[in-house]
């Protein structure tokens, strides 16, 4: 599989903020309203380096022991700017190491998977900024809370220590046809809505990806999920296990 050289990363994420600022004017948004993540998952450090050079700094991991080998050796070289999101299923025995050293966990939706991040954010750091996945798509295997759960999981959010709730996240089905996207998409903007009175920092929709941008910003996502459009497609043939 060709990897993209560092001239490409950067013809890619041109395209890219291009869609993202057409999608805004479609719906009379500014094309800052929205945030780029870089989803570096399965990536090399040498593409999120011409990433980073580009001039983007959020980048998203979904498997933690490749994701924290990158993200301490790219520290000890010096890049301490970057953001770093957790967007992948979280099981309770990784918590210890997502607390420790992630500044964004978009991928909550169980109220033990809170407690223990909560628990286990080392002193000294800041608190770590929490999005509840909500589960929008309504399919049994897709990850995300039920919306009956969403209330309870805002609660404990916002009043744990060591945790900065910050909004909601949500993956739409990937066959659905543009109204039902719409219908999907428009369902998180409504819950946020609902709540951001009550919880007054729940201001994040992250909500679509490379194939569905369009309708999520016209929903009013503040952060698109990007990762094949930058970094080309995934090889999944050299991960191990974690």
């Amino acid at each position: 599989m060709d990897t993209p050289t560092g001239a490409a990363i950067e013809a890619n994420l041109q395209h890219v903020h291009e869609a993202i600022a057409q999608a805004c004017s479609t719906c009379g948004r500014a094309p800052e309203s929205v945030r780029l993540l870089c989803v570096s998952k399965t990536k090399g450090e040498d593409l999120i380096k011409a990433a980073y050079g580009a001039g983007e700094r959020h980048f998203g991991e979904s498997y933690i022991s490749e994701a924290v080998d990158k993200i301490e050796s790219l520290r000890a070289q010096g890049f301490h700017d970057i953001v770093w999101h957790f967007i992948g299923p979280i099981q309770s025995n990784k918590t210890k190491h997502i607390a420790a050293h992630f500044d964004v966990v978009e991928s909550v939706e169980r109220l033990k998977i809170l407690e223990r991040l909560s628990v286990q954010r080392p002193e000294g750091l800041p608190p770590l900024k929490v999005m509840i996945q909500v589960n929008i798509s309504q399919e049994e295997q897709k990850q995300g809370c039920e919306i009956e759960e969403l209330p309870g999981l805002l609660a404990a959010a916002s009043s744990l220590p060591k945790l900065e709730l910050v909004g909601l996240m949500g993956v739409a089905r990937i066959d659905a046809d543009e109204a039902e996207l719409n219908a999907q998409f428009g369902q998180l903007k409504a819950l946020q809505e609902r709540f951001v009175g009550q919880y007054p920092s729940l201001t994040e929709l992250s909500m679509g990806m490379t194939h569905d941008l369009g309708p999520a910003i016209a929903q009013g996502s503040t952060e698109v999920r990007i990762g094949t459009a930058i970094f080309g497609e995934r090889d999944y043939s050299k991960m191990h296990a974690h």
